[in-house]
């Protein structure tokens, strides 16, 4: 998630508003839906991405067995994923509060960074696991050695360190500000310069979405690309189609994330994206203003619905992981979750893959 857009007061375009009355239109009723409406879809998704993530990490801790490659990544998403679920139920109250924030200057620095260190990690963790999975389908036998669990906790740190490193400036720089026309104290971000504001959200859009969902969606297809290719040869050759039948897995859980992710993210940074032209003034007038007051609280709340459906597209999907919880709820209640629920079939095949498959499916 992002720190800019966080504070989009109706009426940014006031100014042009007052001089120009007769052209702009008094949306107030539909600020009323957005203060109704947004707050109470936030706290849904904080709820359910709280008991989602919670319990993936309870799964991974608990489990008896080492962590695979994956599930390290998985793991920190999670991690990542809480800090942001964390700070949402502040987000809702200061929307619910017409943006009038309550919580002091420290909870507005600090909520506000963490939710920017969301945005960061959380992105370049899927793009270590598109690279973990690129390298396992695509390059199985000539990268085995870059696929090791302590180089993956050291591409972990980095991103996390690379997350922090981005969003100081947002802990610097957020402050609650005065408004008195509005009759607000705002948690809002107060540049010295205002070309800073430029910068920071051309980096967002670049550092924060254009370069990594790039790379996310050229390792995944590649990925998909080679799992049809060698279900073709299979196909040809006439062999068992064990190795086929999780290569096609494989492939609709790597679409399912890539079209999640896109679908979450994508309305996001495009109005940021506009709000940056709109700042620089190479778009203006009410119609844009307007559009971009609502479409970025829209767009804001679709996209905190990735932190909650995560754990669902990475995790609940996959076979293996239902098995690890299987044993693990097996370990507290051994009569309660037999695994002979588990299909024999389906046992099978999470025990006898290759550790190399087994932590991505």
């Amino acid at each position: 998630m992002t720190e800019t857009s966080l504070l989009n007061l109706p009426s940014s375009n006031l100014s042009e508003n007052k001089s120009n009355s007769t052209i702009c239109t008094d949306w107030d009723d539909w600020w009323d839906i957005v203060y109704y409406i947004v707050p109470k879809y936030i706290d849904t998704v904080c709820i359910i991405g709280v008991v989602g993530n919670v319990f993936v990490l309870f799964i991974y801790s608990l489990h008896k067995g080492p962590l695979k490659i994956a599930e390290i990544y998985l793991m920190n998403l999670a991690v990542a994923d809480l800090i942001f679920l964390m700070c949402l139920p502040f987000w809702a109250e200061n929307i619910r509060n017409k943006f009038n924030w309550p919580f002091g200057s420290f909870l507005c620095r600090s909520t506000s960074a963490s939710i920017s260190l969301n945005m960061y990690t959380s992105i370049y963790l899927l793009v270590a696991v598109s690279v973990d999975r690129y390298l396992t389908f695509v390059h199985t036998l000539n990268h085995r050695g870059i696929r090791s669990k302590t180089i993956a906790k050291g591409i972990c740190l980095l991103i996390w360190f690379f997350g922090i490193l981005l969003s100081t400036p947002v802990f610097m720089f957020r402050t609650v500000k005065d408004f008195p026309i509005w009759n607000i104290s705002a948690c809002a971000l107060e540049f010295p310069n205002p070309s800073w504001k430029t910068a920071e959200r051309t980096v967002l859009n670049i550092v924060g979405f254009v370069l990594p969902s790039t790379a996310i969606i050229f390792l995944n297809f590649s990925t998909i690309s080679s799992l049809k290719k060698k279900a073709r040869e299979r196909r040809a050759l006439r062999t068992k189609d064990w190795k086929g039948h999780k290569g096609t897995k494989a492939t609709r859980l790597i679409f399912t994330v890539v079209l999640m992710f896109l679908f979450c993210w994508t309305p996001h940074h495009f109005f940021v994206f506009l709000d940056t032209l709109y700042y620089t003034k190479v778009i203006n007038g009410c119609f844009w203003g307007e559009l971009l007051n609502f479409g970025e609280q829209y767009a804001y709340m679709l996209a905190t619905t990735n932190s909650c459906i995560n754990p669902v597209i990475y995790v609940f999907v996959g076979k293996y992981f239902r098995q690890k919880a299987l044993e693990v709820f097996s370990q507290f209640i051994p009569y309660g979750f037999p695994l002979r629920w588990v299909s024999f079939k389906e046992m099978s095949s999470n025990f006898n893959v290759f550790p190399v498959r087994s932590s991505l499916i």
